[in-house]
């Protein structure tokens, strides 16, 4: 849909579900995750839905695509070694590379606007907790440590910043913080359920799902507005668009 106007366009239609979306750097395709053939498999199509093409074929559970910068390849979650892992591919499927090797449960990578660093979700120390690293795995650091969860990292358009959810005030809120982990800000108060949090190409606004719907925050006014507003449940919102 375009932000603010009601022109929603079903990309997919099938009795599977397909979830994840991912926008490439360009905007001219989307990868995303379906269960189309009996389990969860990465799939790209163009942004109007035509010329889907599987890109993962295996028994596991593979989920949560992301680009890189270049276009080159695609991150993505996959329990397919027997644990929730982190791995890359060239976006036509080839070329997998195992990113993470650890008993935790690693998730939600999201790639850095230049291309150097792999933010991710694990509860390998007893919470989930933010991390980063390089694009092959190496060179890990842990950027929230606090007694509380924290999740669904996403980077700045300008890599300074990671927008991201935590429970450390007790609700599921938006917070902000550098990409070394400091200067925390919380953005959100209520008693929603907010989560996955994606930030507007200017960097101007977050868009992210509460309770069902999907939002818009601006950054500098913490003005919220709804863009969905529908009985349905809407959620993993990815933008490509310029929102006013």
């Amino acid at each position: 849909m375009r932000a603010g106007v009601s022109n929603v366009q079903t990309l997919t239609d099938n009795v599977a579900d397909d979830k994840s979306p991912a926008w490439s750097p360009d905007g001219s395709k989307i990868a995303f995750a379906s269960d189309r053939t009996g389990n969860y498999e990465i799939y790209a199509m163009n942004a109007d839905g035509s010329d889907v093409t599987r890109l993962t074929d295996n028994a596991a559970f593979d989920w949560e695509p992301v680009w890189s910068p270049d276009g080159q390849r695609i991150a993505f979650t996959s329990n397919r070694d027997g644990n929730w892992e982190i791995y890359s591919m060239k976006t036509d499927g080839a070329d997998l590379a195992r990113l993470t090797n650890d008993p935790g449960f690693d998730w939600q990578p999201a790639w850095s606007p230049e291309g150097q660093r792999l933010a991710f979700t694990s509860d390998r120390d007893g919470r989930w907790e933010i991390y980063t690293m390089n694009p092959d795995g190496s060179e890990v650091k842990h950027l929230t440590n606090l007694p509380a969860d924290g999740r669904d990292p996403a980077w700045s358009p300008d890599g300074q910043r990671l927008a991201f959810v935590s429970t450390r005030d007790r609700a599921w809120e938006i917070y902000l913080m550098n990409a070394n982990g400091a200067n925390v800000t919380r953005l959100t108060h209520g008693t929603a359920i907010n989560q996955s949090p994606s930030w507007s190409p200017d960097g101007k606004r977050i868009i992210f799902e509460s309770n069902g719907e999907i939002l818009t925050l601006d950054v500098q006014t913490l003005y919220t507005a709804n863009l969905s507003k529908n009985p349905g449940v809407d959620f993993q919102p990815s933008c490509s668009c310029t929102l006013k």
